[in-house]
C-alpha cells in the first residue's frame, strides 16, 4: 500500500505526515489492519528496538475532585463506587512505588485528583518523592498533580522528579463539551511550564469519547508540536455514574488503527498504552506492542487492571523485552535534548507540526468524509462489556496488596 510505504519512510526521517496521511490510517479497512501494524511497527522498531518500558501508577488522593471533566470516575458529582481518600502519607507511598518496581517498574507515576497543587500540596509530594528515590535511587518519578502555579515545577525537580504528567485529552476545538472548569489553554500551559522547569513532559490523549477522526487527528498533531517526551494513549474507561457511561465507541481494531496513527505522526516519542487497554484491546493487546514502547504495570488509578504477571507474560510471549533500568528510553537525538534542557517546540523534531497543527480546516473535505464515514462505520454494533470495567479495590488506600 503506498499510504503505508509513504508513512514509514517519514516515519524513519522523523517527518510529519500530512493531515490527510493520518486520516487515511484511522479509514483503513479491517483487511489492511495487519499491514497498518506492521509499517507502524517498523517505525516503532527503528526507535525503540523490542523494548517494553513498564510505568507503574500510585493515586495518591482518590476522588473528589472540584474539576468536571466528563471522563473521569473522580469528577465533581461522580456517583462511581471508586475509593476516595485524602493524602497518602510519604512512607505509604513509598511502600506502594516499590511493590511497582519490584514488578519491573522503571518508572512510577504519583497521581493525586484535584485541580491542581498547593504549595503545601508540593511539600507532600516532594517528600514522598524524596522517600521513593531513598529506597530506590534509579526509579524515574513522574509528577501528575493538576495545573500547575508559578515556579511548582521548579519545586518538583529540585525534590528529584523526572517528569511531569498532564494530558490534552481531546482536540481544543471539543474541549468545552467534556470540561468547564478549566480550559484546554490551561492544560498546554501546564505542559510548558514543566518543560521550561527542565521536567519531561508526558502529555497525550483519551480515546472514545465521541470524538471524530478529525478531532483525534487535531490533538495528536497538538501533541506533536508541544513536543512532549511520552505520549499516553487511554481508551475511555465508561464508568456507571460518570457522563460518558454509554460512550462504547470502541473496537479492538479501531484502537489499533489510533495507536499506529499516533505512532506515525509521533514516530520517536515514548507511545505509552495507558488507560482502557484490557477494556477495549482485550485479547488483541499483544498487536500494541508493536506499537507503543510503554505500558501501565498492574492496576490504575480507580480500575483494576490486568494482573501484573499477565502483562509480563504477554510481553514475553510476544517477542518483547522489559526495558532495564540502566536503558535510555528515548532515542539518543531526544535524551541528548532532554539533558540540554530544551524545553520542545522548535529545538525538537516536533517543532515542525506546528503549522500542519492549526485546526481541521487543514485536511481537505474529501479526506474529512471518507475517514469520518469509515470511523462510523467501525464502531458500529459494539458491545457495551461493563463486565470488563471493574473498581479498585486493593492496592494505594486499602490494606490490600497491590497488583504489581
Amino acid at each position: 500500500m503506498d499510504l503505508l510505504n509513504t508513512l514509514v519512510d517519514k516515519g524513519l526521517r522523523r517527518e510529519l505526515p500530512t493531515r490527510e496521511e493520518a486520516l487515511a490510517v484511522l479509514a483503513t479497512s479491517d483487511d489492511d489492519l495487519l499491514d497498518v501494524v506492521a509499517a507502524a511497527g517498523k517505525v516503532r522498531r527503528k526507535w525503540f528496538g523490542r523494548r517494553v518500558k513498564l510505568n507503574y501508577l500510585v493515586n495518591l488522593k482518590s476522588g473528589l475532585c472540584p474539576e468536571d471533566c466528563s471522563y473521569c470516575s473522580q469528577r465533581l458529582g461522580s456517583e462511581a463506587g471508586i475509593l476516595k481518600y485524602t493524602w497518602l502519607k510519604p512512607e505509604d507511598a513509598s511502600k506502594a512505588a516499590a511493590a511497582g518496581v519490584a514488578g519491573g517498574a522503571k518508572r512510577v507515576c504519583l497521581v493525586a485528583s484535584g485541580r491542581g497543587p498547593t504549595d503545601r500540596d508540593v511539600d507532600r509530594v516532594s517528600k514522598t518523592i524524596e522517600a521513593i528515590k531513598e529506597e530506590n535511587e534509579d526509579v524515574e518519578v513522574c509528577a501528575c498533580l493538576g495545573l500547575l502555579s508559578a515556579g511548582q515545577a521548579e519545586r518538583l525537580r529540585a525534590a528529584g522528579a523526572d517528569a511531569y504528567n498532564h494530558n490534552l485529552n481531546t482536540s481544543e476545538a471539543t474541549y468545552g463539551a467534556i470540561t468547564t472548569t478549566h480550559t484546554y489553554a490551561d492544560r498546554v500551559d501546564t505542559v510548558q511550564q514543566a518543560q521550561a522547569a527542565g521536567l519531561s513532559a508526558c502529555s497525550g490523549l483519551i480515546a472514545g469519547m465521541g470524538e471524530s477522526d478529525e478531532e483525534l487527528v487535531d490533538v495528536v498533531f497538538s501533541l506533536r508540536a508541544l513536543d512532549p517526551d511520552s505520549v499516553p494513549v487511554n481508551f475511555l474507561i465508561p464508568f456507571e455514574g460518570t457522563p460518558l457511561a454509554k460512550e462504547w465507541n470502541l473496537t479492538p481494531q479501531r484502537c489499533l488503527r489510533i495507536l499506529a496513527m499516533v505512532r506515525f505522526v509521533c514516530p520517536d516519542v515514548e507511545v505509552r498504552l495507558a488507560g482502557g487497554r484490557e477494556v477495549h484491546l482485550r485479547a488483541m493487546q499483544p498487536l500494541a506492542l508493536h506499537l507503543a514502547n510503554s505500558i501501565f504495570l498492574g492496576d490504575y488509578l480507580t480500575s483494576e487492571g490486568q494482573e501484573g504477571k499477565a502483562d509480563l507474560d504477554m510481553i514475553a510471549d510476544a517477542g518483547f523485552e522489559v526495558e532495564g533500568a540502566g536503558t535510555t528510553t528515548l532515542p539518543a537525538h531526544r535524551a541528548d535534548a532532554a539533558a540540554a534542557g530544551c524545553g520542545g517546540g522548535s529545538c525538537g523534531p516536533c517543532g515542525d507540526g506546528s503549522a500542519e497543527a492549526a485546526g481541521p480546516e487543514a485536511a481537505s473535505e474529501a479526506g474529512t468524509a471518507s475517514a469520518s464515514e469509515a470511523g462510523a462505520a467501525a464502531v458500529a454494533g459494539q458491545e457495551a462489556r461493563t463486565d470488563l470495567v471493574a473498581v479498585r479495590r486493593r492496592g494505594a488506600g486499602t490494606d490490600l496488596p497491590p497488583n504489581a
